[in-house]
C-alpha cells in the first residue's frame, strides 16, 4: 500500500523547493503587447520600466513581440512574468498563462474607458458605415491582431456579427495588423478601411495632427474598459507587493507625469481585479451565440446543446458582475 504521508511529505518538499526558487527572483520581464513598432513602443514604456527596477530592487526588462500570442505564450511558460494587455487578450492570459489582473490604466483625462473605430480616409468615396455593410466586396479592409480588443473582437462583433457578416468574406481583401500598421495603411491609401481607437487618434492629434486631419471616422463603439496589467499567479508574495506599490503609486511627480502621458496619454494606475474581464467574456459569448445560432450547417439538437452552454456560461458570469 502506498503510504499517504509519504506522498504528503514529498508533495510538501516539492512545494517548498519551489517557493525557494520562486523567492530567488532577481529578474522580472514585462511584456508589452506589439499596438506598434518595437521601437516605438520602447521609448514610451523602458523610462517606467527602469523605474520600477529602482523601487522593486529587480531588474525589470522589457518583452516586445511582435504580436499579442507572443506575450501570452511568454507568460503561460514563465519567459514573462508581468505584462500589459489589453482585455481580450489579457482573458487568454488568465485563463492559459496562470495570469491574474492586478491593475488598470486610468486616463489622462479621467475617462473610464477608449473607444474602436472604423476608419478610411477623408478622400475615400466611402462616407458612411452603411456603404460598408451593403458593398463590401468594393473594398479593403485592415483588421487588427486576432487577440485584440479594439482592433478586433468589439468592431467584430457590434460590426458585423450583429449585421450577420463574416469580415473575412464580406470584403475583397482583409488583412491583420497592429493599431499603428492600420493606422498607417489607411493614411497611406493600401487599405480603404481599418479598425483603430481613440488611443491611437489622440497619440496622433497630439504628435502628427495632420495625419489624423486626412482620416474620417466612420463607426465609434461603445465604451471599453481600460487596460489590465497581468501578473503570474505564482509569483512570490513580497514581489507582487512591491510591484504593485510601486505600479499604483506612480505619477507622483512632474517627471513620472510625463512619462505616464507618453504612454498612452495616461494618469497612472488603480488596483483592478479579474472582474474587470467580466464584460469581454460577456461580448466574446454574444459573438459565438450569435454565429451558432445563424449556423445553418449546424443540426437542431448540437444547436440547442451548444446555445444552451453558451447561456449557462453566460448566466454565471451574470452572477459575479
Amino acid at each position: 500500500m502506498i503510504n499517504k504521508a509519504k506522498i504528503i511529505l514529498a508533495a510538501m518538499a516539492i512545494a517548498a523547493t519551489g517557493i525557494a526558487k520562486s523567492a530567488d527572483i532577481k529578474e522580472l520581464n514585462f511584456g508589452i503587447i506589439a499596438t506598434e513598432k518595437a521601437g516605438a513602443l520602447k521609448q514610451m514604456w523602458e523610462p517606467f520600466l527602469d523605474d520600477m527596477s529602482k523601487s522593486a530592487g529587480l531588474k525589470v526588462n522589457g518583452f516586445y513581440a511582435t504580436d499579442y500570442a507572443g506575450i501570452i505564450e511568454a507568460q503561460r511558460f514563465n519567459k514573462v512574468h508581468i505584462a500589459w494587455y489589453g482585455n481580450k487578450s489579457a482573458i487568454d492570459a488568465v485563463d492559459r498563462s496562470n495570469g491574474e489582473v492586478f491593475a488598470q490604466f486610468v486616463d489622462l483625462d479621467g475617462t473610464p474607458g477608449y473607444y474602436s473605430y472604423l476608419i478610411t480616409h477623408k478622400d475615400s468615396a466611402i462616407k458612411t458605415l452603411d456603404q460598408v455593410l451593403k458593398s463590401g466586396k468594393d473594398f479593403s479592409f485592415g483588421i487588427g491582431d486576432p487577440s485584440s480588443t479594439s482592433g478586433t473582437l468589439v468592431p467584430s462583433y457590434y460590426v458585423f456579427t450583429l449585421n450577420n457578416l463574416d469580415p473575412k468574406t464580406h470584403f475583397k481583401v482583409m488583412r491583420s495588423s497592429n493599431h499603428e500598421g492600420n493606422f498607417l495603411a489607411v493614411l497611406n491609401k493600401q487599405v480603404d478601411l481599418a479598425t483603430s481607437n481613440s488611443e491611437m487618434t489622440a497619440k496622433m492629434k497630439e504628435k502628427s495632427p495632420e495625419k489624423l486631419e486626412q482620416i474620417r471616422i466612420l463607426w465609434t463603439s461603445p465604451l471599453i474598459p481600460r487596460d489590465p496589467l497581468v501578473w503570474r499567479k505564482d509569483l512570490p508574495p513580497d514581489v507582487k507587493k512591491k510591484v504593485q506599490d510601486f505600479v499604483t503609486g506612480y505619477g507622483k511627480d512632474e517627471r513620472e507625469k510625463e512619462i505616464l502621458k507618453n504612454m498612452y496619454r495616461l494618469a497612472g494606475f488603480k488596483a483592478s481585479t479579474d472582474a474587470q474581464l467580466i464584460p469581454i467574456r460577456q461580448l466574446e459569448l454574444f459573438k459565438d451565440r450569435k454565429k451558432a445560432e445563424a449556423d445553418e450547417n449546424m443540426n437542431a439538437a448540437d444547436k440547442k446543446a451548444k446555445l444552451d452552454e453558451i447561456d449557462a456560461k453566460l448566466a454565471v458570469l451574470a452572477k459575479l458582475k
